[in-house]
């Protein structure tokens, strides 16, 4: 017995070492079934069991005729090698005996002696492997239907006109299925079958199967609607707000702050709306621009003097929503954002299956951006409800990607096909977007009166926390300091920058409350012209500041100006603070030309003379904010289709002759719809509509104003009609209908009449010297241009 161990000992060793890249064959061709074995499995048998993990390797899963292929040639292969050994054995006795001494202690080394018992164990699992494969092939063959041809993976391609996409669509599959792991998460598996059933019942490109049963997916119900009702308590807010980054402890402290201010203003809306039943939302919130994925360049400068005012924004976005006593959910991760809306693992190329879990999705540009790149064709099906926090504001004829990329108005942003007001601003720049805002820090009386019996005459705070911005400035810098002690507040870690000069009192970044007090001594807030439109100026004013800022000779925008240059908007920028400029205006806000030394020192002086108290306009408050708000999400739906304009025989009910729904205000020169019984409804409502044609090379926007009004987009469906330039005496000797972010419009040199082809092109902004606009413009509330009179 011992003997014969010892003979089979010397035989094993001598053939290994005889043929050593042999063995080494052995040993690699049985590591390398096993893997290519599960590799190729791997995906079938994920894609069988919906608890198994979606990102298994897999390689491209085989039918079943090609799984038992490779089947056999591994159990031939392993059959070759054992008869190899064998024959091997049989050389024992001839091979060099001297030469298996030599190397023995090798052989020790290595321990081949249980070799062959390996290699048996491994044939053993294989085939123990492969029967459990033939049991699932069997299985596959029962569940999946068949083609009509009868095999597995040969269903036929339907041939339906109202499908047109489908055969290049299953071409596609057949090729790229692998490409992204959700498609085994919905149960792709390389199949023809498998594939069709993708496209039909996930994505929509083929029709649906006669042999699936259709009913297995039941309709889900809409949730009950709840009743909203305001929330004083921001406890779980905060909670929801997080850690971790000092940009969400910056609005955590703001929302604090400003808690018992937004209480109070609830308090006051919820009179004023005489406890109306208000529906409450499914809301979710992604601050895009503070995720890691897009860089989150913000946070690493909220203690070096970076740019807060998105921020500030944010953190108000976030109160008034949960103030307004809506359902809140909020993500700062692309993790967060994946868990909210359910996407399907893998690279975003799969759509969501079920209905969107949220009413409304408010994310900035940024949030679009990730939301395009993980919610893949869902987000076409579910941008309704998206609203986009835009601090710039951005154009129709920017937004329509078809018309921006024909007419050179596509840029790095935009062209999203929103509607126009699904954008939502930081001012009220132009009507074609909606204006969310912020808020300023309000004052009681008491406080009022502190701050006018402490204001020192002769103090001054320059608004411009960076040192580059005091580059160039020196020259006016020193006109002031001629009559007043200057401030600043500009970052620096080791040493005082040298662009800010010595006669400056620099106090360092402050804390936001420590700025309130500097704010509250100071009689002049000084602007330099940059950062545009921040919220800085209005908090100044509202502490008793006199803002002044530079004019802009010619105005900035994104034709002359880097700044401007890719954003989506032909605005032209005539100051540093628009907003400041026109809605507020003298004496809290005073507009001049910087580089005129003498007007200048003149505006130096009379400033030294004037007294101004505080002042906040009222859409900057929490109550302003709060119910423009709930007047847009009450109102605002950018989901339902909108009916034809004007329905069919509604013209058979417009008086005069000719026919038409306009009528002349009493007492007035405005265009306003008729008041027949119509129950055509909209928000803003019809009655606040007023019929203007712009002057040529005027914009809407213009027109409207000049006239004391605003341009409402909204309300252009009801003046894109012919009828609209009869009213106002245009003769036609034209008309056409074309996609024209100007129109309707009429043209004096051709006599010609355009109206506009797409609602997506309705635009308040645009002009040009050929054509005068028809314009729809609307009454405002007093202190809230965002809302009309009877729009609350």
């Amino acid at each position: 017995m011992i003997a014969t161990s010892s003979d089979l000992s010397i035989m094993v060793r001598r053939c290994l070492l005889t043929f050593k890249p042999f063995r080494i064959f052995v040993v690699g061709i049985g590591f390398f079934s096993l893997c290519f074995l599960m590799t190729s499995l791997g995906g079938q048998l994920s894609a069988k069991r919906p608890g198994d993990s979606p990102f298994t390797v897999r390689a491209e899963v085989l039918g079943g005729q090609e799984s038992r292929g490779v089947l056999r040639k591994i159990s031939d292969m392993l059959e070759v090698i054992m008869k190899r050994m064998d024959t091997l054995s049989k050389l024992g006795n001839t091979t060099d005996t001297h030469r298996l001494d030599e190397l023995s202690s090798a052989l020790d080394r290595i321990q081949p002696i249980g070799l062959v018992e390996r290699i048996q164990a491994i044939a053993q699992n294989m085939s123990d492997m492969a029967v459990r494969v033939e049991q699932i092939l069997q299985h596959n063959l029962s569940v999946h239907p068949k083609g009509r041809d009868g095999t597995l993976g040969q269903c036929e391609i339907p041939k339906d006109p109202r499908y047109p996409d489908c055969p290049s669509k299953m071409d596609w599959m057949r090729a790229r299925w692998t490409s992204d792991p959700c498609y085994a998460f919905y149960g792709v598996d390389g199949s023809d079958c498998s594939f069709l059933i993708y496209l039909s019942e996930v994505e929509w490109f083929c029709p649906p199967l006669a042999w699936r049963n259709q009913t297995a997916t039941p309709t889900l119900k809409p949730p009950p609607k709840r009743q909203a009702v305001f929330q004083s308590d921001i406890g779980t807010l905060l909670e929801q707000v997080g850690t971790g980054k000092e940009s969400l402890s910056f609005m955590k402290r703001r929302i604090r702050r400003l808690a018992a201010q937004w209480a109070s203003a609830a308090r006051r809306l919820d009179d004023k709306l005489r406890n109306l039943w208000r529906e409450q939302k499914r809301i979710l919130v992604h601050v895009g621009f503070l995720t890691e994925e897009s860089g989150d360049v913000f946070s690493p400068k909220v203690l070096k003097g970076g740019p807060l005012g998105e921020m500030v924004q944010w953190a108000d976005i976030l109160t008034v929503l949960h103030v307004l006593g809506h359902n809140l959910k909020i993500s700062f991760s692309l993790k967060e954002l994946h868990g909210f809306l359910g996407v399907p693992p893998g690279r975003g190329s799969c759509p969501l299956t079920g209905p969107l879990p949220f009413d409304l999705i408010y994310t900035d540009y940024h949030g679009l951006q990730q939301m395009k790149q993980h919610m893949g064709l869902s987000l076409r099906k579910h941008k309704c409800h998206i609203r986009v926090i835009d601090t710039f504001g951005t154009e129709p004829a920017y937004n329509h990607e078809e018309y921006a990329t024909l007419h050179g108005y596509r840029t790095n942003w935009g062209y999203w096909n929103l509607h126009g007001q699904q954008y939502m601003t930081m001012f009220p720049h132009t009507p074609d977007n909606s204006f969310m805002g912020f808020v300023a820090e309000e004052l009681n009386e008491t406080e009022r009166l502190n701050i006018q019996r402490n204001k020192v005459n002769n103090m001054a705070v320059v608004y411009g926390k960076e040192a580059s911005m005091w580059k160039g400035k020196e020259k006016f810098l020193a006109i002031l300091h001629r009559y007043m002690e200057i401030h600043g507040t500009v970052y620096y870690e080791t040493q005082r920058p040298p662009e800010v000069p010595a006669f400056v009192k620099n106090h360092g970044l402050l804390p936001q409350q420590e700025l309130q007090q500097l704010l509250r001594k100071a009689k002049l807030f000084i602007g330099f012209g940059f950062p545009y439109e921040g919220p800085a100026p209005l908090e100044a004013i509202a502490n008793g500041c006199i803002f002044l800022q530079p004019k802009f000779n010619p105005p900035h925008s994104s034709l002359n100006h880097n700044f401007f240059r890719g954003k989506p908007t032909s605005r032209k920028v005539s100051s540093q603070h628009p907003y400041a400029e026109q809605y507020i205006g003298r004496p809290h806000v005073i507009t001049i030309d910087f580089n005129n030394s003498e007007e200048f020192d003149a505006t130096i002086r009379e400033i030294m003379r004037i007294n101004v108290e505080p002042f906040l306009p009222y859409e900057y408050t929490c109550e302003g904010m709060l119910e423009r708000v709930h007047a847009y999400i009450q109102n605002q739906d950018f989901c339902s289709p909108q009916a034809q304009f004007p329905p069919v025989n509604l013209s058979r009910t417009w008086l005069g002759s000719p026919p038409s729904p306009f009528i002349l205000l009493p007492n007035s020169s405005f265009l306003t719809w008729v008041s027949n019984g119509s129950s055509y409804t909209s928000w803003p409502p019809l009655s606040a509509l007023r019929l203007l044609a712009s002057l040529e090379g005027q914009s809407c926007v213009k027109a409207c104003q000049s006239a004391g009004l605003i341009c409402e987009p909204a309300l252009y469906r009801f003046i894109n009609i012919k009828e609209a330039f009869s009213a106002l005496d245009f003769q036609c000797e034209g008309l056409e209908s074309e996609m024209n972010h100007l129109f309707p419009a009429f043209s004096a040199e051709h006599a010609e009449c355009g109206l506009q082809q797409d609602p997506l092109l309705f635009s308040c902004a645009g002009s040009s010297a050929k054509y005068q606009r028809l314009c729809p413009c609307r009454d405002y509330r007093i202190g809230q241009v965002a809302l009309c009179r009877d729009c609350l």
